[in-house]
């Protein structure tokens, strides 16, 4: 076998473990990949680790035990947190995002891949130790914030519809209270296909917005039905009002404060439970 470069391992070697986030490699499966001695591996992966340590771009962590290895999680620091948060609350507080119902538009910034996964980053990285076995979201609007957030953390994305479909087989449907708050209540239907969750796993539920926190609780009532553990809620967006939410514990990336008519501005700043 040709005998590989240093500079080619780290190459090859940073691809694979940022391609796949928080998923666990062997040493024995680099050694056989590059044909290296287990010490040249594990130098490596020390000169990777440093690497990423010093331009914060996430954390290359040795995994102990039979089943252990080298894995890659991206967890963001403190600052970069608040750096993300901070651009992207400036962005939504930009003139024109108003909408009818104490609103805020967000399609645009959701839709965008590299937000999408920098939020998927930080969401993911509250709850690592958690060790969910997916991530539950409601169609349609959660679904890329959701889907990145499952990919840091290396398990499937599950979507609850409004209705059950036919390719997706027999379905359980709830009904669960919508709305923002007393007077705007209403009662809407979630559907989840049977086989997309099994008893005794483990959810990590996440959602674009929460207003009252509905819909969100309608995702726990429907693990409670599949015999799940919810083992967190996270949010993009929250409501500051109402203060009292129907569900308990979410974390909110932002918090949207309300809007300021003459401007025509979102009020909407980083929330200090995600820094």
């Amino acid at each position: 076998m040709e005998k590989i470069k240093r500079n080619e391992r780290l190459g090859a070697m940073t691809r694979i473990l940022t391609d796949t986030p928080n998923r666990i490699h062997t040493l024995s499966e680099f050694c056989e990949l590059f044909g290296s001695a287990k010490s040249t591996i594990s130098e490596d992966i020390d000169l990777i680790s440093a690497s990423f340590e010093r331009f914060d771009l996430g954390r290359v962590e040795t995994v102990a035990g039979a089943a252990g290895g080298v894995r890659y999680r991206a967890i963001p620091s403190p600052a970069r947190v608040a750096r993300v948060l901070g651009e992207l609350a400036d962005r939504l507080s930009q003139p024109g995002r108003m909408l009818p119902g104490g609103f805020l538009y967000t399609s645009d910034v959701t839709a965008e891949s590299v937000t999408a996964q920098a939020m998927g980053e930080i969401l993911a990285a509250q709850y690592y130790d958690r060790q969910p076995h997916f991530v539950l979201t409601m169609e349609t609007k959660g679904i890329p914030i959701a889907l990145m957030t499952a990919r840091m953390l290396d398990v499937p994305l599950v979507i609850a519809r409004r209705d059950s479909r036919a390719y997706e087989g027999s379905a359980v449907k709830i009904n669960y209270i919508a709305g923002g708050g007393i007077g705007n209540e209403h009662i809407e239907t979630m559907a989840l296909a049977r086989r997309a969750v099994s008893p005794g796993q483990r959810a990590l539920i996440i959602d674009d917005f929460m207003k009252g926190g509905g819909t969100l609780q309608g995702m726990v009532d429907m693990m409670r039905e599949f015999q799940a553990e919810v083992v967190g809620v996270g949010v993009m967006i929250a409501t500051a009002e109402p203060r009292t939410k129907r569900v308990e514990g979410a974390r909110s990336l932002l918090v949207l404060e309300g809007f300021d008519a003459a401007t025509g501005r979102a009020i909407v700043h980083p929330s200090q439970n995600c820094l």
